[in-house]
């Protein structure tokens, strides 16, 4: 692995000391944001995970190597790079995109990866991907529910993004055995909205227990990580009955228009942040600053 991954100063030292580490992803930098705003919420990110406690270490693919940690300089680099020269990553292309020495970010289940083999049990990113709407039609199910079903990492999110299936979303999770459990609340939230209608499987309303949890999968012999769907802070949020027509809006577009696959969750997103007036993106910031403030409180918890 040393050919493979680089682990910036601070993050590798953090490991050996046994520190609290959070790791990020990079595909909200590249495809999420347009420069320079992405760098800037990219930085804040990281400011709000050391003011909380922990080193931050966002994960990207630089000329074949996975980066473990980024100093400011390649976060700026990376943020300026058109998304189109950078590689979206999940766990079908992550070899390719290392064996082709490109550059790429990484979604949830790359992200996962990653931070696995560099040792961190915590990762903060906004939503997870789910089942799509048509799924049973399409079989259009992020990689990201095998992932969380698969490798040992605790991912907080503001649930999973609210243009998909959540509830077909919550039932593929079940099966798979992931445990999703609902920060501070009895319902799980919904990204821009704290309530989705559906009761959550499980709640915990300590970081340490969440930590405790993760340890007591790890010493049963249960495979894979946990989700924490944390809800959006209320004066943040969209709510769900002022998003659903948006949201429904935008499926429908998408669908007349023939968008399918990878083009679609983008497609949807700029489509809802048109309707929103640009609220929607002040909302996805907001929950992403606040899962890493969770984010680094659980990691701190698992020393």
């Amino acid at each position: 692995m040393k050919d493979l991954l680089s682990l910036a100063p601070e993050v590798e030292q953090a490991l050996a000391q046994g520190a609290p580490v959070v790791a990020l992803e990079s595909t909200i930098i590249t495809h999420g944001m347009p420069y320079p705003q992405n760098l800037e919420v990219a930085r804040n990110v990281e400011a709000t995970v050391r003011e909380a406690g922990a080193i931050p270490a966002t994960i990207a693919i630089i000329a074949g190597r996975i980066h473990v940690g980024l100093d400011d300089a390649a976060l700026e680099n990376l943020a300026a790079t058109p998304g189109s020269e950078v590689m979206k990553l999940s766990r079908a292309d992550l070899a390719v995109c290392l064996a082709l020495g490109k550059t790429g970010a990484t979604t949830v289940a790359a992200t996962m990866i990653c931070a696995a083999l560099a040792g961190i049990r915590v990762f903060a990113t906004g939503g997870i991907g789910g089942v799509h709407r048509g799924a049973e039609q399409s079989f259009d199910i992020s990689a990201d529910l095998q992932e969380l079903a698969r490798t040992p990492v605790t991912v907080v999110a503001a649930g999973a993004k609210a243009i998909l299936d959540l509830p077909k979303t919550l039932e593929v999770l079940e099966t798979l055995g992931v445990p999703v459990i609902a920060y501070g609340q009895d319902e799980l939230p919904a990204f821009w909205s704290r309530q989705s209608g559906l009761a959550a499987p499980l709640r915990m309303d300590d970081p340490a227990q969440i930590a405790a949890s993760a340890r007591l999968r790890a010493a049963l012999g249960l495979a894979g990580g946990q989700l924490v769907a944390n809800p959006i802070p209320p004066e943040a949020e969209i709510p769900r009955e002022v998003m659903i027509p948006f949201v429904e809006r935008a499926l429908s577009e998408a669908e007349a228009q023939g968008i399918a696959a990878k083009s679609v969750t983008p497609f949807l997103l700029q489509r809802i942040f048109e309707l929103t007036e640009g609220r929607s993106l002040e909302a996805n910031i907001a929950l992403v600053l606040n899962n890493a403030r969770l984010a680094a409180r659980i990691a701190a918890a698992m020393i």
